[in-house]
């Protein structure tokens, strides 16, 4: 049984006449007639009493109908879906990155995908880069904005992965309190000697600073810690005290000042992974566009900055 009989059987019992349903769907009426033929064949029952003159439905005839007709719509149903996705005005895309490119880049990702495709919906996994290759090998994730840096690359299986950003890790401070330096950069024993906003320890930002601490032989003075991105960024707002983000963060954020992070200078890349045995959807191909024209934007940006952001590679 297939859609085509299903259509021919319910035009011949709107129509009550085989050649009247033969030109109505455009088919020879020879071949209209097999069709119904492999249709009873197949159903075991025959479906119109056939008169001369005169065609009515039997009983199997009569309880197919409804059925058939609801099958009909159904598949017309599933072809208008289809339509809407592959013009992408509905459709869904599941997208994670960590908590300092969610307060950073992927605003400015969103917010243009969205303007562009309203129709498709778009979900949010906000997790460390560990976490986030886990849902993507399990499936649950699209795409996905990684982040590494020296000596703390997540581990990769059967991602592919492209990098898109380098970036400093920069020092920030409250714009309405004085300069914590007269410089436009410190050093990492200047850093220590400041009250600091430290992240949780499951972030890889975390890892890093407390590595570059412990590698100098210092100890830092922390006033807070535990916080998640937004927190710590609106403690530091506030004048609490100071932390190390990504050079991605405070741009445009007028409440913050930054300033370089040297000796040590620590980097870190950002890089978009999908799983290299899925292949994309059309929605979660567009989404990965806007990435990568967001992406360029925002190394453009950043050049201009004493070049804190730049096109990995």
């Amino acid at each position: 049984m297939n859609l085509e009989q299903l259509r021919g059987f319910v035009e011949v019992a709107r129509q009550a006449h085989f050649t009247r349903a033969a030109e109505a769907l455009h088919l020879a009426q020879p071949s209209l007639s097999r069709q119904i033929a492999t249709l009873e064949q197949d159903l075991g029952a025959e479906l119109f009493h056939r008169a001369r003159g005169h065609i009515s439905l039997t009983a199997a005839g009569e309880a197919l109908l409804p059925l058939a007709r609801r099958m009909l719509a159904d598949a017309d149903s599933v072809r208008h879906e289809m339509a809407e996705l592959t013009g992408l005005r509905k459709g869904r895309v599941r997208l994670g990155a960590t908590p300092s490119l969610c307060a950073s880049i992927v605003t400015d990702v969103v917010s243009a995908f969205h303007s562009a495709h309203p129709g498709v919906d778009i979900h949010i996994s906000e997790r460390g880069s560990r976490r986030l290759i886990g849902e993507l090998a399990e499936g649950a994730l699209d795409l996905a904005l990684l982040t590494s840096t020296a000596g703390v690359e997540p581990q990769t299986v059967s991602l592919s992965r492209t990098a898109l950003l380098t970036e400093e890790l920069v020092v920030v401070s409250s714009a309405a309190q004085p300069p914590v330096t007269a410089r436009r950069s410190m050093t990492i024993s200047e850093l220590a000697a400041l009250p600091q906003i430290a992240f949780a320890e499951s972030y890889d930002l975390r890892a890093v600073t407390d590595a570059a601490f412990r590698n100098a032989g210092l100890t830092p003075e922390v006033v807070l810690e535990g916080a998640e991105m937004d927190a710590v960024l609106r403690f530091v707002e506030r004048g609490l005290g100071v932390a190390v983000v990504p050079a991605m963060v405070p741009i445009d954020r007028a409440g913050l000042r930054a300033v370089r992070l040297t000796e040590p200078r620590l980097d870190r890349t950002v890089s978009l992974a999908q799983r290299s045995d899925v292949t994309l959807t059309r929605a979660a191909a567009a989404m990965r566009s806007s990435i990568l024209r967001v992406a360029d934007e925002y190394a453009s940006r950043g050049t201009s900055r004493d070049r804190l952001v730049t096109r990995a590679g």
